[in-house]
């Protein structure tokens, strides 16, 4: 796996944007968020992905100033009411983590995150102790990870040992009971 492939990954992750519409009011560009309803400052996501709905597609660009929007060589302006979708950021802890561990075990535990219903970008907490070891020669411990759907909470233990071989274990606890253990073996 491939850089390219983690992040078509992330791309296709559900809820990995806030979704809106934008207004100026008052010669200021305002995003309105679609499922909570709160306001907040268009410039507050200067220089981040954010996409704009034209033309029935969406369409992935920069906020390079408050109403402009750069898609491939060309600058685009807002206009009262479009429908945009700002791209959320993943929190640090849980970044670094998917960043340290192995393409298959990143592979095994978003997928089968997924199969759960839940996101990367549902995370609420993420406790990475792997982050802790980068100078260690043998690394073994567990990290914690807390997702949130808004209809179920799921719990995360990642098991790692990086030494002779690698072995990661997740295991995965929903607020229902249900259980699931995966576990990636590499000599």
């Amino acid at each position: 796996m491939n850089r390219q492939q983690r992040t078509h990954l992330y791309d296709i992750q559900m809820r990995a944007h806030t979704e809106g519409s934008v207004e100026q009011i008052n010669e200021q560009w305002i995003f309105f968020d679609e499922e909570t309803e709160e306001a907040s400052m268009i410039e507050d996501y200067l220089q981040q992905e954010i996409e704009i709905f034209r033309l029935n597609r969406w369409r992935k660009g920069i906020l390079l100033e408050p109403g402009k929007i750069r898609i491939g060589h060309d600058v685009v302006m807002l206009r009262d009411h479009d429908l945009v979708r700002i791209k959320k950021h993943l929190i640090y802890s849980l970044e670094r983590l998917l960043e340290g561990i192995n393409d298959d075990a990143f592979f095994q535990f978003v997928t089968t995150l997924n199969s759960l219903n839940f996101s990367i970008y549902d995370c609420i907490y993420c406790y990475n102790h792997l982050s802790f070891l980068s100078d260690e020669n043998r690394k073994d411990g567990v990290n914690f990870m807390v997702f949130d759907n808004q209809e179920q909470i799921c719990s995360v233990q990642h098991h790692f040992c990086y030494f002779e071989k690698v072995n990661d274990r997740f295991e995965f606890t929903l607020n229902t009971g249900k259980r699931l253990i995966i576990e990636k073996l590499i000599s």
